[in-house]
């Protein structure tokens, strides 16, 4: 930073402007203290072009200054930030690989689970088939066994309907004789009575 060089004086004309003072009604000493007042601030507080462009020649190297920092700083920070990104690639390419592996390793698992699991249920469809071919054997079976008993029921059924329907008739003839011969005998009667 640059400092800034003494002040150049302001040209102020105090006599002037004490006589404007004393004619609007100023008394004498009462003008030459308000423009030694005038003076003095005019010197310490208000800045003159020098005093700006000094200032403003200041900012400028103060500004090239910062801006010479600032683009240091943003070279330091690219720098820091291209090696961060180069660490972040390595450490996500490491757990990419880390994480590929892993899956591999659980889907090998997964594979030879499977292939145990469909095994065991080959096995058990096996097992059912022959239980199912089994139970159609002895279903086949009991119903050859049902037809037989069924046809010896039948025949059965139809021997003794045909012995009972000649028991039957042969009952009705004896009756049907024995009510002609009681009916022949009531008309032979019938007939020595007339």
């Amino acid at each position: 930073m640059t400092t800034l060089t003494a002040k150049p004086q302001i040209v102020f004309d105090t006599l002037a402007y004490a006589k404007k003072l004393k004619s609007v009604g100023f008394t004498e000493e009462q003008a030459e203290a308000q423009a030694e007042t005038i003076i003095e601030l005019i010197t310490e507080q208000l800045a003159t072009k020098i005093d700006l462009k000094e200032v403003e020649s200041a900012l400028k190297i103060d500004l090239k200054e910062v801006e010479s920092a600032l683009k240091k700083d943003m070279k330091e920070l690219d720098v820091k930030l291209s090696q961060n990104m180069k660490e972040l690639d390595v450490k996500l390419s490491q757990n990419m690989k880390e994480l590929e592996i892993t899956l591999k390793n659980d889907m090998k698992e997964l594979e030879i689970t499977l292939k145990k699991d469909i095994k065991e249920l080959e096995i058990k469809i096996k097992e059912l088939e022959i239980k199912l071919s089994q139970n159609i054997k002895e279903l086949d079976v009991r119903i050859k066994e049902l037809e037989t008993s069924l046809k010896r029921d039948i025949k059965e059924l139809d021997t003794k309907l045909t012995r009972d329907m000649k028991e039957m008739e042969l009952r009705m003839t004896i009756k049907l004789g024995t009510i002609m011969t009681i009916g022949i005998a009531i008309v032979a009667a019938l007939v020595k009575l007339f």
